[in-house]
């Protein structure tokens, strides 16, 4: 299928629910040379685990806006992420410069447990960050670090999303899983997080989480797919928790580092068969609402 067929399939599903368009809180756009970087790691997976992860979309980066554009989504992010000290500033200064130029982003910054982490992370609620990212998985650290406790403070104060990856998949950390984040919510209950890849695999433990806090959220990243059903299947009796959580669940792709279409992302969600009503949440108001 070419790309244009492609983006006609989505815009089909879009049009089929009455929606102005959708909104990916988990797309991926940061330096040219970080990208690279990314995609080796990506491309060196075959190798090491005889689990092959293509690159779908690895064009430039004006294609790759295009491509979101034509398949009909009005928001997206730029999910970057700090994995050594002395790295987090650069990133968001650059992608304060691509929400500058690219009106659809939702403008994206991250953090890091160093010194300068309150003064960076105030310079970039004053600038305009509409949600941040944090990979506990690569980043090495732990979400309730000491260090960072006044820096989750301040996000919570500002109510500002941090979509943060915090699940042991697709291969486990020293500081991921559920416990830590229970840690962390129970310092700062008021906090607004985006569970990435719905917590991949601990899948229940963050329902559960979900449950205490209002103000966590479940994005769909990769999950539901057939690539991800063949490695960490959601289990099927939780399936009704995602009805129940439905405010909570929002739309994400990993754009453009995903190994099958972006079509397949949004018809994975549409086949859970949970109505309509559930569709139009997760594709579109749900984000519309937290970032209102």
């Amino acid at each position: 299928m070419s790309h244009h067929e492609e983006a006609g399939e989505v815009r089909a599903v879009i049009e089929r629910l009455g929606l102005p368009g959708l909104i990916d809180v988990h797309t991926h756009f940061m330096p040219d040379n970080v990208l690279a970087k990314v995609w080796d790691y990506f491309d060196a997976v075959g190798p090491m685990t005889g689990m092959e992860w293509p690159i779908t979309y690895r064009f430039a980066e004006e294609q790759r806006i295009g491509l979101l554009r034509d398949f009909g989504v009005l928001r997206f992010t730029s999910m970057i992420y700090a994995h050594r000290p002395d790295m987090a500033a650069w990133l968001n200064a650059w992608a304060r410069d691509f929400a500058a130029r690219t009106p659809e982003v939702l403008q994206t910054a991250t953090f890091y447990p160093e010194p300068s982490v309150e003064q960076y992370v105030d310079l970039a609620l004053g600038s305009g960050t509409r949600i941040f990212k944090i990979h506990i998985q690569v980043g090495d650290f732990a979400p309730d670090d000491p260090a960072l406790d006044a820096t989750w403070g301040m996000v919570s104060d500002a109510q500002v999303p941090v979509l943060i990856h915090c699940g042991s998949g697709p291969a486990p950390g020293r500081f991921t899983g559920p416990d830590r984040m229970r840690t962390l919510m129970r310092r700062h209950p008021r906090l607004r997080l985006v569970i990435a890849h719905m917590g991949l695999p601990e899948y229940a433990d963050f329902l559960d989480l979900a449950d205490r806090y209002e103000g966590v959220h479940l994005d769909t990243t990769m999950v539901f797919t057939d690539f991800t059903e063949a490695l960490a299947p959601f289990p099927p009796e939780l399936r009704p928790r995602l009805d129940e959580l439905g405010e909570r669940i929002l739309f994400g792709s990993d754009f453009p580092n995903i190994p099958y279409p972006y079509l397949h992302a949004v018809e994975a969600v549409e086949r859970l068969e949970l109505g309509d009503a559930w569709l139009r949440g997760v594709l579109h108001d749900n984000a519309a609402r937290l970032f209102a």
